[in-house]
């Protein structure tokens, strides 16, 4: 076992590009926090845990109490590795000297702050509460705090976005000098408000070829900055890659705690309901309300697929049966002639120029 997540659903306002489970129904924290407890309670492990990570939502509308109390099941109920990463996803907005210090009183040793954008224009356009000044003086913050390991999300392909305004981001985000970036092409999701002004046609998806500018651009600028381009979103200093979500890319199990949580035990896939309400009440009746999927031999091998290939590494084809071996290279052959795959080691993986089509090679090789 490497991974506890819990999700924290909590936010003040939606952002309009959010697709994650979320509520604004913030009465309902501590019914909730106690909740979250009972399940940690419920859903010991005897397996090491190696990562913990508190992600939303917003886990910073949760008072410092309430994190500590999470926290303290976690560790109460779970084998947690001394060295563990402990991550919280945090607001710009939402940090502040007594919290960071609050924070370092506990195991949480990694921000994951959502700077998204140092436009307060494009802020605003996307519902973010903080402005641009509040990513630096919270970074500050952290460091302060003692802090030696953060992260921060960056966003791009905004509407009318050019790629000079998405360099002059990129630099912003580098003078911040952390240890990782995540970063994000805008996506216009199903149910999200920011879909619904695209049907409307209020915004405009930007052109496919200035995206791929923008994506090698980054990767570039990055790289040559001393960041590890180690996952097709991801980039960290040396010894700094996210631990808690290279477990997913590597197909390690994990539990996942709170309302909509995923959860993967290698043999079968689960998630808690989606409804805030209902799974308080039930966690309240001692009862986890879920839906479960059990995993089959081409699920499996697709489960690789779409998230090995995601990684600097990218699949070992050492893990796959001979059948699968065989079906998965006959199928790259033509992404390997074509320099978009390369083949090294029993290793396969996506060159540079077949990152940004990641999706088609991936679909081409899965079994349906």
């Amino acid at each position: 076992m490497a991974g506890l997540y819990i999700h924290i659903p909590f936010c003040s306002s939606r952002c309009v590009y959010c697709g994650f489970y979320s509520t604004t129904a913030l009465e309902l924290r501590e019914r909730y926090v106690d909740a979250v407890c009972k399940e940690i309670e419920l859903r010991r492990s005897n397996n090491p845990i190696r990562t913990i990570y508190l992600g939303g939502g917003t886990p910073s509308q949760l008072s410092t109490e309430q994190l500590k109390r999470i926290l303290d099941s976690a560790y109460i109920y779970n084998k947690v590795e001394n060295d563990a990463e402990v991550t919280i996803e945090m607001n710009p907005d939402d940090v502040n000297k007594e919290t960071a210090e609050a924070l370092r009183e506990f195991p949480v040793n990694r921000i994951s702050m959502g700077a998204q954008t140092f436009d307060n224009e494009r802020l605003k356009f996307l519902h973010r509460r903080h402005h641009a000044a509040q990513v630096k003086n919270a970074v500050e913050t952290l460091r302060q705090a003692g802090f030696r390991n953060i992260s921060i999300d960056l966003m791009y392909g905004f509407p009318n976005q050019t790629l000079d305004e998405w360099k002059t981001d990129i630099e912003k985000a580098l003078e911040l000098d952390v240890e990782h970036i995540s970063t994000y092409c805008l996506m216009y999701e199903e149910g999200t408000a920011l879909h619904k002004l695209l049907e409307q046609g209020k915004v405009t998806e930007i052109d496919e070829e200035l995206e791929r500018e923008m994506y090698y651009t980054l990767i570039n600028r990055l790289e040559s900055a001393g960041y590890e381009h180690y996952e097709l979103s991801n980039f960290a200093r040396k010894g700094y890659r996210s631990r808690h979500n290279s477990s997913y890319w590597r197909g390690i199990p994990y539990i996942g705690i709170g309302a909509a949580a995923h959860s993967y035990d290698i043999k079968t896939r689960s998630w808690n309901i989606a409804d805030i309400n209902k799974y308080i009440a039930a966690m309240e009746q001692g009862k986890r309300l879920y839906d479960e999927e059990v995993i089959d031999a081409d699920t499996r091998y697709n489960d690789a697929i779409t998230v090995e290939l995601r990684t600097k590494e990218g699949l070992d084809l050492t893990t796959l049966s001979e059948d699968q071996r065989q079906y998965c290279i006959a199928n790259a052959q033509r992404h390997l002639d074509a320099h978009l795959l390369k083949l090294q080691d029993n290793h396969l993986a996506l060159t540079k120029e077949g990152l940004f089509v990641s999706d088609m090679v991936m679909s081409d090789l899965m079994r349906v």
